[in-house]
């Protein structure tokens, strides 16, 4: 008849054990590069979300520039569009403001204000607010003496 004993083996043990262990380093490197990896996500958005503003406040500015030009035209009325580059920040909540000397982007959620100065060498005042939610094109207009920006095209 055979005899069943029961021994001590350790082996075993130690095999479960080194599973676990490496197990749990699974799980930290993995983490590790996930946020590693939402961090560089992060940043390419901020960095894009900036890129298309600086251009957006650019090209604004510019045409306000051709409509002070024009505003050096005796009785001369001026009208441009500008295309709006969309971001993935949150544009319901921005707001340009248009003064004789800048022209401001405020973000009243986050941190993207933005001020670019603008020449005011046209005969007229600059002037105007909109918000921006939902906006494809911004309107800078000249009429009457004032520079004003708009988010709906001027009629005739």
């Amino acid at each position: 008849m055979k005899e069943n004993q029961l021994h001590s083996n350790e082996h075993a043990a130690a095999t479960e054990l080194g599973y676990v262990f490496t197990f749990l380093l699974g799980v930290l490197l993995l983490t590790m590069f996930s946020v590693w990896a939402w961090d560089i996500e992060t940043a390419t958005r901020d960095r894009w979300n900036e890129n298309a503003i600086e251009a957006n406040m650019d090209d604004i500015a510019t045409a306000i520039e051709r409509a002070d030009e024009a505003s050096r035209i005796d009785g001369a009325s001026y009208a441009e569009s500008v295309e709006w580059r969309s971001s993935e920040a949150d544009e319901s909540r921005f707001k340009l403001v248009l003064t004789n000397s800048e022209i401001t982007l405020v973000d009243e959620g986050g941190n993207l204000d933005t001020t670019i100065l603008i020449s005011g060498t046209g005969s007229g005042t600059h002037e105007g607010e909109i918000y921006l939610g939902g906006a494809n094109k911004v309107w800078v207009i000249h009429n009457n003496g004032i520079t004003t920006i708009q988010l709906d095209r001027p009629q005739s």
